[in-house]
């Protein structure tokens, strides 16, 4: 089988190396840009199954020209989230099977043509969203009422390498952090569903803290749309508390609510020298560079799910937890394999026939939590699961 990854930067290297090690895959066209940047990024991971193309993903002629002559049972979406759509209906036009690891969004309006065609979208299927969501579905079994969930997960250096004032380095892009700071967050709150504004995500009342094994103490701030996910879960009105939050090590969220609130989040333009400046970009650029890892540091790619509820008609708390570090040997980042690996196990499920279904699916509906899990586990990605009485305060 031959599968079709377009975008090879930080995650999509990761994807590919995957690949190379799954014997139902023959082939990896490994597309960007530039051919070169592909073999640049590719590097000391030795693939043998890669034949590198250059598209533009922006250019929907060039993007379903290279889908229908490389005729792939399955198309890798490693670019963008505004890119996405596009990919996505390439391969459903050419009747390949689909995975991204962004935000499902626009994606599920090509659900009806998927089906036609006999194909799976699966967007989704990466770190967070992605594994969190078998998590929370795994978690979620376990209970006959649930009162609650919180799922956690974040991208941090270890520790040692924690010694820049944000406490934070680039694991994937700084961009892309920048533009999940000025996300707005869904919520619910003693049952009753509640936005928080950008500007208040990082505000001392709605941070709280939670302690990581080995780690210790961790901050946790609402980030995404918990309500969507309520509703894919079909938690019903018994489940008082519902949020999904972002971990960063202690004091972070501090300065961003001190940034965000001079305006260095902002999109709209100063004039600088006569020059427009949008604020976001120019600390982007400016930061980026400060913060990225050197050769022998490494990241941490740290997920946790917190449930309870009801079972058997007494109060239980199931929590999953997982927790990776960079590969020295290969220089992939824990992002890198937390999203990169998952993705390519979403493929491989669907190649191999363990993944059935068409239309849209949902990791944290379709694919089984238990088969994820061994597939992650087989990759040294270990996910643990405890449990204790009562219910979380």
């Amino acid at each position: 089988m031959r599968v079709l990854v377009v975008g090879v930067g930080l995650q999509g290297r990761a994807v590919v190396h995957d690949l190379e090690r799954c014997a139902a895959v023959d082939e990896i066209v490994a597309a960007d840009r530039e051919a070169s940047a592909v073999e640049r990024a590719l590097g000391r991971l030795g693939c043998r199954k890669v034949r590198t193309r250059s598209v533009d993903a922006a250019g929907p002629e060039a993007l379903g020209r290279l889908v229908r002559e490389t005729a792939p049972a399955v198309v890798i979406c490693m670019v963008p989230p505004a890119l996405q759509l596009g990919v996505a209906r390439a391969a459903v036009e050419a009747g390949a099977h689909f995975v991204s690891t962004s935000y499902a969004g626009e994606v599920g309006t090509l659900e009806g043509e998927a089906r036609s065609r006999g194909v799976a979208l699966l967007p989704e299927m990466g770190f967070d969203p992605g594994i969190d969501l078998a998590m929370t579905r795994a978690a979620l079994d376990e209970l006959d009422e649930v009162r609650g969930v919180r799922t956690y997960g974040g991208g941090i250096p270890e520790a040692p390498a924690a010694g820049n004032p944000l406490r934070y380095k680039v694991s994937w892009t700084f961009d892309g952090v920048l533009l999940s700071y000025r996300r707005p967050a869904r919520l619910i709150r003693a049952g009753r569903e509640v936005e928080l504004r950008p500007a208040a995500i990082f505000r001392a009342e709605n941070v709280h803290a939670i302690e990581v094994a080995g780690l210790g103490s961790l901050e946790a701030y609402p980030n995404g749309d918990a309500v969507h996910y309520a509703r894919l879960f079909g938690l019903g009105p018994a489940a008082r508390e519902v949020g999904r939050y972002t971990l960063r090590w202690p004091g972070h969220c501090a300065l961003w609510n001190a940034l965000a609130g001079l305006g260095f989040l902002r999109d709209e333009p100063v004039m600088v020298d006569g020059v427009a400046v949008s604020p976001r970009r120019f600390l982007a650029r400016l930061l980026e560079p400060q913060l990225a890892y050197a050769d022998g540091e490494r990241d941490l790619a740290v997920l946790r799910v917190v449930a309870w509820g009801r079972r058997a008609g007494h109060p239980r708390t199931v929590v999953y937890d997982m927790l990776d570090r960079r590969d020295l040997a290969t220089g992939l980042f824990a992002m890198n394999r937390a999203v990169g690996y998952t993705a390519a196990i979403g493929a491989e499920l669907l190649i191999e026939g363990r993944l059935r279904g068409v239309g849209l699916l949902s990791p944290g509906r379709d694919v089984p939590p238990a088969l994820l899990f061994d597939e992650l586990r087989r990759r040294g990605i270990e996910v643990v699961r405890s449990e204790r009485d009562g219910e979380e305060a």
